[in-house]
């Protein structure tokens, strides 16, 4: 059996689900060959480049304008653009669908769902198409031609009822919750993990995430941490994880120095250890989104 998982780079989340999900079938069916692509950058590497910019600095610069962007783009005319452009970018995908021959395709955004469904609409396809989506609620975009996916993986039954609402048959949506690494079930060491850490083992810990490019509200973001150092006790530490954004690692150091919170607060910057330190938390401070 050959599988070919597709994801795009707006947010991390959806690549992060596309990872779990290779890696749960290459863990547990031995027969199956599992291909992982970035849709956006195979169809067109400069679109997809500028297009990434273009969320990631909306996303840390003015997220208020993302929210507008991301409403309006379920009808009208920002529908329509992204619907068209999908379904030219889709004839690129064909040959990427073609080189791997694939029993099934899982795509990760509503992107990739588009272009596939697309395609097999036209009968230039005919495997079968898996849409997983990686959010909390629905959005139209993962449901244009929604006629022509054979299965649809939603996070939740709510969202499920929602999705049924909108037309779509309730024999193929079903309500998994959105794909995590197997790392996160995993049993832990906690006095290990402390210790590397330098934590302490007598002291709740809790551990806050300033979330992706900055978060989507980064001046709030340091409100409600400079909240948590100034009224957490001696009895708490906290870790917090600046992810790979770099400016807001030194903007934790500043504010941990500025209070004078060194013993008690610890910064990190990118960590592959997530799942380890929430192991040891007591409890976790994170924005919402999908695979959050």
């Amino acid at each position: 059996m050959k599988v070919l998982v597709f994801y795009a780079c707006y947010g991390g989340g959806h690549l992060s689900a596309a990872k779990s999900i290779k890696q749960y079938i290459d863990d547990n069916y031995k027969d199956a060959e599992t291909d992982i692509c970035d849709c956006m950058k195979y169809v067109n590497a400069k679109i997809e480049k500028i297009t990434v910019g273009a969320y990631n600095g909306m996303a840390r610069k003015m997220p208020w304008a993302w929210g507008k962007f991301y409403f309006k783009s379920e009808k009208g005319f920002i529908s329509a653009v992204s619907n068209f452009s999908n379904r030219m970018m889709s004839k690129k995908l064909l040959k990427k669908i073609d080189e791997v021959k694939p029993d099934i395709i899982i795509s990760t955004h509503p992107f990739s769902s588009q272009m596939c469904a697309y395609l097999k609409k036209k009968g230039k396809i005919n495997c079968m198409i898996a849409s997983v989506m990686t959010d909390f609620a629905s959005h139209n975009q993962w449901l244009v031609c929604h006629e022509f996916l054979d299965q649809i993986f939603v996070s939740n039954e709510n969202m499920r009822q929602s999705i049924i609402e909108k037309g779509v048959d309730e024999n193929k949506v079903f309500a998994t919750g959105i794909p995590l690494s197997n790392r996160f079930l995993a049993n832990f060491n906690k006095t290990e993990i402390k210790d590397s850490f330098g934590l302490s083992k007598d002291k709740k810990t809790i551990l806050f995430f300033g979330g992706g490019e900055f978060g989507l509200g980064g001046e709030k973001t340091m409100k409600i941490l400079e909240a948590f150092i100034d009224n957490i006790k001696d009895e708490y530490q906290m870790v917090l994880i600046a992810g790979k954004n770099e400016d807001m690692k030194k903007a934790f150091e500043k504010l941990v120095t500025e209070k004078n919170a060194g013993e008690n607060v610890f910064v990190q910057g990118f960590s592959t250890q997530v799942a380890e330190l929430m192991s040891v938390s007591n409890l976790v401070v994170t924005k919402p989104g999908g695979l959050t």
